[in-house]
């Protein structure tokens, strides 16, 4: 089966660099089951947390064509401030839709012409990485400021007490718009949830993670339930599927700080959705939490080549890196969880 959608719900920290600039989930996504000549981005990435590693949330080799559309990128700070409250109906909104006052339609057309052959000369000559992703951004920009379906973008037209459902603050209005773009096709959209108002590093909980966590979920939790619900209505949740996951979990003992630090050991994400079947848990820890004790413990590869397989696409699918070597979609090693498949 194909389930050409993908609500990807959350992620925090950093991707480490090195000389292939791999491309992140969205992007291959972008690449495999999107629509080059549709209007709305193949992919969106609302309100990113990009201090760690602006890499994570790059289309790396694959090129600006697969570059998310990017919303609130200023709405997430790695300190927020007391008393300095973010604006995340405007970070949700879609800037410079209009053309500049006293620009006509015909003269708007003309001066994207003129861009366009100036650009086709440079170029011919120059076709360098900067340029072109120059020339994508605006051409994107351009066919998204002529369609129709920038109505996507207007939660306002959203009842109020769905919207109060979802959460009136970035992350809930985030999952919010992520049903309206999934309803129009898009194929990936993220929704990122790395920080809340006065708390210090988000999910980043190495002091008082008791409640940190409590505060970040009282904004999970509604956002997320009624995000499924929501696609069960419509139904749409049977060819979308979710992901909700960080990079890494946080240790099973609380630090001298009431905290808790990085640990790759073992930790858990969520799939749900089309193709995914639901109600339990797969894979298990030893009683401490802190080693997997599964038969066959669950790796990275292997749970990307089960999305690969929900979303119908080839796992073994190869695309050339900026470094001229081909690299598998999913690395061989990765093999779907066949226990998760509906």
């Amino acid at each position: 089966m194909n389930y050409g959608r993908a609500t990807y719900q959350m992620r925090t920290g950093y991707v480490p660099s090195g000389p292939v600039q791999h491309p992140t989930l969205g992007a291959l996504v972008s690449k495999e089951i999107g629509e080059p000549a549709a209007e709305l981005p193949n992919f969106v990435s609302i309100a990113p947390f990009p201090f760690f590693s602006p890499a994570a949330y790059s289309s790396g080799f694959l090129g600006p064509n697969y570059a998310p559309l990017v919303l609130g990128n200023d709405q997430q700070a790695l300190v927020p401030m007391q008393g300095q409250p973010r604006n995340y109906e405007a970070g949700l909104r879609v800037p410079d839709l209009e053309a500049p006052g006293g620009v006509n339609p015909q003269r708007s057309v003309a001066r994207n012409r003129l861009l366009d052959e100036m650009e086709d000369d440079f170029l011919a000559t120059r076709s360098a990485l900067p340029a072109q992703s120059h020339r994508s951004a605006y051409q994107r920009a351009v066919t998204l400021m002529r369609s129709r379906a920038i109505s996507a973008f207007s939660l306002d037209s959203e009842p109020a007490s769905l919207r109060d459902r979802y959460g009136r603050n970035l992350f809930g209005q985030g999952c919010l718009l992520a049903r309206r773009l999934v309803e129009r096709g898009v194929p990936f959209v993220e929704v990122s949830l790395g920080a809340a108002e006065n708390l210090t590093l988000g999910w980043d909980t190495h002091i008082n993670n008791f409640n940190g966590v409590r505060r970040l979920s009282e904004i999970l939790d509604p956002a997320w339930a009624t995000l499924m619900d929501d696609l069960r209505t419509r139904g749409l949740l049977e060819s979308t599927l979710i992901v909700w996951m960080g990079e890494f979990g946080r240790t099973p003992r609380v630090n001298g700080q009431g905290g808790r630090d990085h640990w790759a050991n073992a930790w858990t994400t969520v799939l749900a959705g089309g193709g995914i079947r639901g109600g339990q848990a797969y894979g298990r820890t030893n009683e401490t939490g802190d080693t997997v004790v599964s038969e066959r413990p669950t790796s990275v590869l292997d749970f990307l080549a089960t999305i690969a397989r929900v979303l119908g696409i080839d796992a073994a699918r190869q695309n050339i890196s900026n470094v001229a070597r081909p690299i598998r979609i999913v690395d061989a090693a990765g093999s779907p969880i066949q226990e998760v498949l509906a």
